[in-house]
């Protein structure tokens, strides 16, 4: 792929609003952009989307930032490589560090994209020029929670996410039901329950929710065949899921009926197009998560959703769902409850430089 540097942008910007689960609440976001360039002068772009502390995978942004600097990066300089997949291949012998794999490989992506002047989503195989967005309502209010579906609605979102947790949820969903009697609604615990709370999920499957994603403990495919078995609401897997084979074995076990994919826990996008296709070839639904991140990784999704086993709106909203400005041009938009899937080369979007550099931390750069 003839790369002539490569470049670490730490970044940090503060949210419109707090994200609020009961693992805690999200206010600032810090991440990591990465820039591959070529000889010939053109750039793709990678976001490292792992959190500043350890509570959603075990990787931050100083252990993406460490793996990036001492090990993945070399690794793509000792071994040059022709294409994407390869990256995938060599970053194997690496155990886990998924959020930093996947920063670099889907700048890979971008790069590689541009290089056959053609859009990512062809590149990947995708068949959608728009895709259906959904967005998620994280707080601890009921009435800041049916405020926000509210203004969603208006905005055209097609699917609401509630973020929930044995303190508020039977009663905060059936006051949203109660209100929006058909409205496609699905519930994200985050590992809240345990199997002990059985009873207390099963009183859920009478508010028709599509699914709960992820209510047993994060790293977990057995307990939740267990109930599985026990509830009619689907199961969706999220945090249990970040390998291939992570996603053949829950759905071998009857562990989920929905599988819930995100690009940075899976170590990117190869890997992620394994996990769908997989999904498609059991008739297991898929979509695709997000992790509050800023345009770079919000660009890589609506590539990957535009594949054909895609059939639920993901986690992709408008750049400003969060952000006063997000790092994009054009930022990401919703209309009438759909994201267009852009036509031109790569990702689609390029960075705003004076936004990143007002929100910019620090910079690292490699040269090959």
């Amino acid at each position: 792929m003839n790369i002539a540097r490569i470049e670490l942008y730490i970044i940090q910007m503060p949210l419109k609003s707090p994200f609020l689960t009961h693992l805690g609440a999200v206010e600032s976001r810090e991440g990591i952009i990465v820039k591959v360039t070529d000889k010939a002068g053109l750039s793709g772009y990678g976001e490292g989307v792992a959190f500043s502390t350890p509570w959603y995978t075990e990787e931050t942004v100083k252990t993406s930032l460490h793996m990036l600097t001492d090990v993945l990066i070399p690794l793509i300089k000792e071994h040059p490589i022709k294409r994407p997949e390869e990256a995938a291949q060599l970053f194997q012998a690496i155990r886990r560090n998924n959020m930093a794999k996947s920063a670099l490989e889907t700048a890979l992506w971008d790069l590689y994209a541009k290089q056959e002047s053609s859009p990512l989503a062809k590149i990947l195989g995708g068949t959608r020029s728009k895709i259906a967005s959904g967005v998620v309502v994280a707080t601890d209010s009921t009435a800041k929670a049916l405020q926000q579906i509210e203004q969603y609605l208006v905005e055209g979102y097609q699917r609401i996410k509630v973020k929930i947790n044995p303190k508020q949820d039977y009663s905060f969903l059936a006051e949203i039901r109660k209100l929006y009697p058909e409205l496609p609604i699905m519930v994200d615990a985050n590992s809240a329950y345990t199997l002990k709370d059985i009873d207390r999920l099963k009183a859920l499957d009478e508010l028709n929710l599509l699914m709960i994603e992820q209510p047993l403990a994060h790293d977990d495919i057995i307990e939740h065949a267990i109930l599985q078995k026990e509830i009619r609401t689907p199961i969706c897997l999220d945090e249990s899921i970040v390998t291939f084979e992570d996603a053949k074995k829950a759905i071998e076990l009857g562990s989920c009926q929905v599988i819930n994919i995100k690009v940075g826990r899976v170590g990117g996008l190869f890997e992620a197009k394994c996990i769908h296709d997989y999904c498609m070839s059991k008739d297991i639904p898929v979509w695709c998560g997000g992790m509050i991140e800023f345009g770079i990784s919000r660009a890589h999704n609506i590539a990957l959703a535009s594949l054909q086993g895609f059939t639920i709106p993901g986690d992709i909203s408008a750049s400003s769902r969060f952000w006063e400005e997000d790092i994009i041009l054009p930022e990401v938009q919703v209309n009438k409850g759909y994201v267009q899937v852009p036509n031109t080369p790569g990702i689609g979007f390029s960075l705003n430089e004076k936004r990143l550099q007002e929100a910019l931390l620090s910079k690292k750069t490699f040269a090959f």
